[in-house]
């Protein structure tokens, strides 16, 4: 691989780290980045690289949050067990599931995100009280950490997002306490998916940890000032990646 391409995935991970760390969507950065630079690799080497990458900068970003925002680990602990299964699950199901079936379907439902935030502009901006029950709190472990956790091995982009937006909705918390969350959740996503691609012997194991490194600076600047800006930053950088998944999505689609 040519100097330049290194370099170039290296400053890729950095900035996708941050934005993983903020609220979700890295890949949009990391990944394209990794397919055009492995250029005679399989697909999945793209893949299962960024799926290395991006563990570490996920796993950097849970822990601080874990001291600075304080998630729900009642919650998050729980959902984050599931998610590594359930990825796994999803990335052995990638090669017999078409992504062409899902992407209109993955864009529909990132406009309702997007429309929910702009109608309801108090949604995250502040925790407010809902009632624990054991149903809702059921369906905090089991969306992010089966179903959204299945997609993320399965197709991968808009996990962050959906993850702070599950967690937002169900638990009534706030967008950074959310994506403190999600954090935990995405994490054990890249390892369910990791485990699964290492196993095929896809990883590129030395570009893999390069980019890791880059990754991690790149979550711990990100994940800081998520929590010292607050919830109206992360509001503000969610419809950003919304917004930048949709075009992406529509343009694998329809270009």
């Amino acid at each position: 691989m040519q100097a330049e391409h290194v370099v170039m995935l290296l400053v890729a991970a950095l900035a996708a780290g941050w934005v993983d760390a903020v609220v979700g969507g890295g890949g949009l950065i990391q990944l394209p980045a990794l397919m055009a630079a492995t250029t005679g690799q399989p697909v999945a080497a793209a893949l299962a690289t960024n799926k290395l990458a991006s563990i570490a900068g996920t796993s950097s970003a849970a822990y601080t949050y874990l001291r600075r925002a304080k998630p729900d680990v009642r919650i998050a602990g729980p959902a984050g067990l599931l998610a590594v299964c359930s990825a796994a699950a999803g990335a052995g199901c990638a090669a017999v599931i078409s992504s062409e079936v899902l992407r209109p379907v993955i864009m529909v439902v990132l406009l309702g995100v997007a429309a929910l935030v702009v109608l309801r502009p108090d949604l995250g901006r502040t925790s407010r009280l809902v009632l624990r029950t054991p149903r809702r709190t059921a369906a905090a472990i089991l969306v992010p950490g089966v179903l959204i956790a299945f997609y993320d091995g399965l197709v991968g982009p808009g996990t962050g997002t959906f993850l702070v937006m599950a967690f937002t909705i169900l638990l009534g918390v706030d967008f950074v306490h959310a994506s403190a969350n999600s954090k935990i959740i995405n994490a054990s996503t890249n390892l369910g998916g990791l485990i699964v691609f290492a196993l095929q012997g896809y990883v590129l194991w030395t570009l893999g940890l390069a980019m890791a490194v880059c990754n991690i600076a790149g979550a711990q600047l990100g994940a800081r000032m998520a929590v010292d800006r607050g919830a109206g930053f992360v509001r503000a950088v969610l419809l950003c990646v919304v917004g930048a998944l949709v075009v992406k999505l529509g343009h694998d689609q329809f270009g």
